[in-house]
């Protein structure tokens, strides 16, 4: 399976912005698919995750309440929408999938798209 992040982009706090994740390739809907994010100089960071058939999901303690993820396995698409940003949520954000959920750990997800940078300006 391929995947494409995009939705990306320079936002002001308080703002919003929603992230898609497309997949080529193969089905999505096999797969548990996770939103990571990484700063400058960090580590990269989880973020969201959901089931393969978007029955659970569970967020990072630092963006719950704020961020929503979301599939549509009819569009191959998972969504993650993110409202209420703050400048700590600067990353370059990226999905990836796993085979089974419930994973937060990076190693546990391959393979990985190409990120798409949020920047939010205070």
């Amino acid at each position: 399976v391929q995947l494409q992040a995009s939705g990306g982009g320079l936002v002001q706090a308080g703002g919003f912005l929603t992230l898609s994740c497309a997949a080529s390739g193969h089905t999505l809907s096999n797969y548990a698919v996770a939103w990571f994010r990484q700063a400058p100089g960090q580590e990269r960071e989880f973020v969201a995750t959901i089931r393969s058939d978007g029955r659970s999901y569970y967020h990072a303690d630092s963006v719950k309440g704020r961020f929503s993820i979301s599939r549509h396995n009819g569009w191959n698409t998972v969504y993650l929408q993110m409202n209420s940003l703050k400048p700590e949520d600067t990353a370059v954000y990226y999905c990836a999938v796993s085979n089974s959920y419930g994973s937060t750990r990076p190693q546990d997800f391959d393979p990985w798209g190409p990120g798409t940078l949020v920047t939010v300006s205070s």
